[in-house]
């Protein structure tokens, strides 16, 4: 589903900000780790510290799955911007451990996750239902 150029852009980024619909109706932006394997992206909630209590973005995903994943790169130099929006399905995954590929693709990306137990942790898979993105372009004319 990623061109080469939005495939390239996901992988040299290592973060990106995950758009929940929270109970009021109102965006919820939270940063975020991820990994793309398998035509997915997979989000953990891992152990930096949090608040007590289930996260907003597990609970707005499971009333409302519709999730907005933005993945951007800023430069000084702004012929280097750029930036690939994901829109698609949320799914909460209750334990890392029933999805071992994703956790094997987050501790390739991360080498913080080589330690934390993500296996017991929830993940977020999101599922691409539309990409769009843009990048700095010169006129061409």
């Amino acid at each position: 589903m990623l061109s080469d150029v939005e495939a390239k852009l996901v992988q040299t980024c290592h973060a990106g900000r995950l758009g929940t619909i929270a109970r009021d109706g109102r965006p919820n932006l939270v940063p975020v780790c991820y990994a793309y394997t398998d035509g997915q992206f997979v989000i953990p909630v891992d152990q930096k510290p949090k608040r007590a209590g289930k996260l907003a973005r597990i609970r707005n995903i499971e009333r409302d799955p519709r999730v907005t994943l933005l993945i951007d790169h800023y430069d000084d130099d702004w012929s280097q911007l750029a930036w690939v929006r994901v829109e698609g399905t949320g799914h909460i995954t209750e334990r890392g451990a029933e999805a071992p590929d994703a956790i094997a693709a987050l501790r390739s990306r991360y080498r913080q996750y080589e330690t934390m137990n993500l296996e017991e942790l929830p993940l977020i898979t999101i599922e691409p239902e539309r990409v769009v993105s843009w990048r700095w372009e010169e006129d061409a004319s």
